[in-house]
């Protein structure tokens, strides 16, 4: 029953903050935040802290770097939602953690440009296909 009920607060909270992306085009810090300690919390409790936590700054390591080298291209509501995707990907391994790093820009990417092909503008909110792919990397890898 535990396992369910952490599966079904993970969804809502990635459903959360996808909605917020899509609709507001931003993740605030009051979901990301507390959702990246928690997981870093649970993770360390389940003996898997320390992969964690390399998850957690790797992908932070990422994305701060995009970020600061090109500030319109990667918001900072995205690097802090990758502390706590790269915690739970991190958690689940280094293949799980690679699979939902490189998903989530390659459906950002095809989103892009569905968009594109739609006459619609190029620029999409990156939040949605982080949790997306981190969500279908921890479940089907």
């Amino acid at each position: 029953m535990g396992g369910a009920l952490a599966a079904s607060v993970l969804g809502l909270w990635l459903i959360l903050l996808s909605g917020m992306d899509i609709r507001f085009r931003r993740l605030p810090n009051w979901l990301t935040l507390p959702g990246a300690v928690v997981i870093l919390t649970v993770a360390t409790l389940g003996g898997h802290g320390a992969a964690a936590l390399l998850g957690a700054l790797g992908l932070f390591a990422v994305y701060a770097t995009v970020h600061l080298a090109a500030p319109r291209a990667m918001g900072a509501g995205d690097v802090k939602l990758a502390v706590g995707l790269g915690a739970l990907t991190g958690a689940f391994g280094p293949d799980v953690w690679i699979v939902a790093a490189v998903g989530a820009s390659v459906l950002t990417a095809v989103v892009a440009v569905w968009q594109l092909a739609r006459g619609g503008a190029a620029a999409v909110p990156h939040g949605p296909s982080m949790c997306a792919a981190a969500a279908l990397a921890v479940t089907i890898v």
